[in-house]
């Protein structure tokens, strides 16, 4: 798609802050499109972590193309994954101790299911991204410390790789965008297949400014 021609809008169903400012530093305009789906765990019966995150992205984009005829919808999920066991977001201070002491020392990976709804030509393409994290050993202080922020919270695994929780990383292998949360190469090679071309955004975005 030539930048001259009419661009699709981008929509992104999500209310991560992170995916917000990653799209918004690259560039790339977009909107904030609601999802009103919620997560259940009937949903991801039966699938591994991939598929696991591929789907619920996919849900979270399909629920928030409703009543659209035109445009793009970016859905994400993002998961942490231990010996194929998923931790998510932690219900309180002892359980964000407890994820952190079961990650210290260990090879982790973080899966980012995105997904993107093109409403107007009634199709889906989905991806997961998988990135290795590698964490030191953590002393108990810098646990205790960490814990004593906000910012192990709202966070699947209880770290934000962006934050204070950098100092606990000795080694990533794979996509650094997608511990984040949103795997930009990904997220490209999806607009590509659907016959998009990202620069195509930036390029008009730089235009307009």
């Amino acid at each position: 798609m030539n930048a001259r021609q009419k661009l699709p809008t981008l929509y992104l169903a999500s209310q991560s802050p992170r995916r917000r400012e990653i799209l918004a530093d690259l560039g790339i305009p977009f909107k904030l499109r609601t999802s009103p789906y919620h997560e259940t765990t009937r949903d991801v019966v039966g699938l591994v972590p991939n598929e696991q995150a591929a789907r619920l992205a996919g849900l979270k984009a399909v629920h928030a193309a409703a009543g659209l005829d035109e445009g793009i919808v970016i859905g994400a999920d993002t998961i942490v994954v231990l010996d194929e066991h998923v931790l998510g977001k932690p219900r309180d201070r002892d359980d964000a101790r407890r994820m952190l002491e079961m990650l210290s020392g260990r090879t982790h990976r973080v899966i980012t299911g995105i997904s993107l709804v093109d409403p107007k030509n009634d199709r889906t393409v989905t991806h997961a991204e998988s990135t290795n994290v590698v964490f030191k050993q953590l002393r108990e202080r810098e646990i205790t410390d960490y814990i004593d922020t906000p910012e192990p919270y709202d966070k699947a695994g209880a770290y934000a790789v962006q934050g204070l929780a950098s100092l606990f990383v000795e080694r990533i292998e794979g996509c650094y965008y997608n511990v984040v949360g949103f795997p930009v190469v990904a997220f490209g090679n999806l607009l590509k297949y659907i016959g998009i071309d990202i620069m195509d955004y930036v390029n008009r975005a730089e235009t307009a400014s």
